[in-house]
């Protein structure tokens, strides 16, 4: 039986965040956009939607007096997308 998947990761661009985000412990406006190849105003829809979910935690700050914004994963986000990665190994048939 197919899992209904997670409509929060089931795009692209969320699903590239999340999971840069699972690798490090936070990462920054600037560094997402560049390596996931986005604009800034998809990205910056796509982090509140995000972060709506309670996947991600976004920290605004400023540096140098510049705006500055970071983005970290929650516990719920972590969980979110252990679950996603098992049920596509489910679609997939791979243990």
């Amino acid at each position: 039986m197919f899992t209904d998947l997670d409509p929060v990761l089931s795009s692209q661009v969320r699903l590239a965040v999340v999971s840069i985000l699972m690798r490090v412990k936070s990462a920054d406006f600037l560094y997402l956009m560049e390596t996931i190849g986005t604009t800034q105003g998809n990205l910056s829809h796509q982090l509140k939607k995000l972060n709506e979910a309670n996947y991600i935690e976004i920290i605004k700050s400023f540096r140098n007096n510049y705006p500055h914004t970071s983005c970290q994963i929650t516990s719920i986000g972590r969980d979110a997308f252990e679950k996603y990665v098992e049920d596509i190994k489910g679609y997939l048939n791979v243990k």
